[in-house]
């Protein structure tokens, strides 16, 4: 069996954001090409393009919920119903591990938006991140929850 998480975590390692490292470790199983899958998640990064909001990991887990299990009539109430309160066990899931889902919040960062000039990736940086463990966390749940 594919170790989704550590293809996300090596993803991340590379340089890509979360976003991208999460969607990018399972695009082939639902018919992306990389390059399509990159650019289709990279603007999900910093927490939606830098500005903090909600966690890169997260979005790219809640997309991955949408190809696997999301809907497709606007007048189906009980089959949207039934995806948001998949995406809100997801999310509270996360938030049961890490104590939210929002960027900010999980890297101890101020309120507001962020330069939008992306950090280098140092050995600096990955020591000081929690990223990894929130890649890992997210490519988990998707492996063992959704493509199950």
């Amino acid at each position: 069996m594919t170790d989704y998480s550590q293809k996300a975590v090596e993803y991340f390692k590379q340089g890509y954001n979360c976003a991208q490292s999460v969607f990018l470790a399972f695009a082939n199983d639902f018919g992306f090409d990389d390059e399509t899958a990159l650019k289709l998640s990279s603007s999900f990064g910093g927490g939606m393009g830098r500005l903090r909001e909600v966690c890169g990991a997260v979005s790219s887990m809640f997309a991955i919920a949408g190809l696997k299990c999301g809907y497709t009539s606007p007048n189906d109430d009980e089959v949207k119903a039934k995806h948001y309160e998949l995406i809100q066990n997801l999310a509270e899931k996360f938030k049961t591990e890490f104590g939210s889902i929002i960027c900010r919040e999980l890297l101890g960062l101020s309120d507001g938006a962020d330069s939008p000039v992306p950090s280098k990736r140092t050995e600096q940086y990955y020591k000081e991140r929690p990223c990894e463990d929130f890649i890992r966390f997210a490519a988990n749940i998707i492996q063992n929850e959704i493509l199950k």
